[in-house]
Formats: C-alpha cells, sequence, structure tokens
C-alpha cells in the first residue's frame, strides 16, 4: 500500500537506536542508509532541519507475522528503557484477531507491532493513524488522493475515517494534528502522477513539487506531491525500476 512513509527525527542516532531495537525482532531490517535517510523496508527516518521540522503525533503500526514477534518487540523495547504505551495483548476493539503493543519513540510518536489475519509478508508498515484538525476536510482531501493512490474508504465515522489498500491501511481521527509527515504511494504508470498532481490542484490543495523525473533519489525517479489540509506531505511515485 505504501511507497514509502518518511519521519522527521530530532536525534537521528537515538532514532535509528530504538527503530533498530524494536523492529530486529519484526524480522525487519536496516535496508538503505544515505546521509540524509535509513529506511528500512518502506518506513525511514531522516534529521530533521529547519526546511524539514521534526514530524509529531503520528502512530504508525508495523506488521508482526505471530504474536510472538510482536511479544518479543515489546520486550525489547521496554528492556531498553523506551516507553511503554500499551503491554502485548488481544485488541478486540480493532478486530477479533487483533494482537498488538505499543511504544512510544524518542520523539513521543506511538509505535506499534501488530498481527492480525489480513498482515501481509513482505510489508513493514500495517497502519499508519494521523490526528486531523477537521476530519470532514481531511477525508475530502484524501477521497481526492485515493483514486490515484489505490486507496479505497472502508470506513466512515463521525470522529474517525478508515481508508484501505493493498496490504494495510491509513486512517484519520479527530485531534491535535499529526505534522510533518511525509507518506508516498507507488504507481507504474506516470500518467497516474500527472492525473494525481491535476486532480489534487484543481481542487484547491498546495502543490509542493509538479510532476517530474527527481534523479538525485535515483534515476528514473517519476514522482508528485501535494499537501493536504494540515501540511503533510503526499506523493504518488514511479520507480522505473525493472
Amino acid at each position: 500500500m505504501f511507497d514509502h512513509v518518511t519521519i522527521r527525527v530530532s536525534d537521528r542516532a537515538a532514532s535509528e537506536r530504538f527503530y533498530h531495537t524494536v523492529l530486529v525482532p519484526l524480522a525487519i531490517d536496516k535496508t538503505y542508509r544515505t546521509g540524509i535517510f535509513t529506511e528500512y523496508g518502506d518506513f525511514s527516518v531522516a534529521a530533521a532541519d529547519d526546511a524539514n521540522p521534526l514530524t509529531r503525533r503520528l502512530h504508525v503500526g508495523f506488521a508482526g507475522h505471530s504474536r510472538d514477534q510482536v511479544d518479543n518487540f515489546w520486550r525489547a523495547g521496554t528492556e531498553a528503557g523506551y516507553p511503554n504505551e500499551g503491554a502485548p495483548g488481544p485488541r478486540p476493539e480493532y478486530g477479533d484477531e487483533y494482537y498488538g503493543a505499543f511504544l512510544l519513540d524518542p520523539d513521543g510518536n506511538s509505535i506499534e507491532a501488530v498481527h492480525h489475519d489480513r498482515v501481509r509478508p513482505g510489508v513493514a508498515v500495517d497502519h499508519l493513524w494521523i490526528r486531523v484538525a477537521d476530519v470532514p476536510a481531511a477525508k475530502a482531501f484524501y477521497e481526492t488522493v485515493a483514486p490515484h493512490a489505490g486507496l479505497r474508504l472502508a470506513d466512515d465515522r463521525r470522529d474517525r475515517v478508515r481508508f484501505a489498500g493493498d496490504g494495510g491501511s491509513f486512517s484519520l481521527l479527530a485531534g491535535t494534528p499529526t505534522e510533518h509527515l511525509h507518506l508516498a504511494f507507488p504507481t507504474d504508470d506516470d500518467a497516474v502522477i500527472q492525473r494525481f498532481h491535476q486532480a489534487a490542484t484543481e481542487a484547491g490543495y498546495p502543490s509542493n513539487g509538479p510532476p517530474a523525473e527527481r534523479p538525485r533519489y535515483h534515476p528514473g525517479y517519476y514522482a508528485a506531491y501535494v499537501l493536504d489540509p494540515d501540511g503533510n506531505n503526499v506523493e504518488i511515485v514511479n520507480h522505473h525500476r525493472a
């Protein structure tokens, strides 16, 4: 579902220690590191700076492929001194087979490991929850994006809206907004990227970069960017990889 999710962190080394500690028990390894980003599959961290401020108030659920993996995630994190936000156990309010555990990362973001009957192999990020200032406004934005990002509206409540995709989900919840998140959705068709950018900007949402190749990431990287109503950066990207 997600091509990549990137958060900006106050201390890159401290965040790398945290994510290494808690993701290795989930069999999620560091896949790439540059002078800017550290990548764990479809999740990455980068240092905050004046142009890219700290990501705050985000919830990320990482895929666990067994309950034992969820237990080990939580044990590794709490034994290393990271704050406990919820011990491993069933969470029937989220689903009959839902088993989760929760920690806080060094910047206070909520980090979960979850096992349920829909977890797919090869996926690091199972779901995101972001807080939004205005649920109907955020829903309208993501409904504009959804046809191009491979999303469908799966749950629509007054204070929570959930979009689902291939192997994951993305929820909007009322509250103090999540800030400075970057999320990207994949496509293998440049025309989808062009339609995404056109639809969003014609609906009045700010462009954060028109459709174009971005070779600074790698040759063939073609993407466009728009900002959601809370200022988060939303991308659709075609990597043009064989």
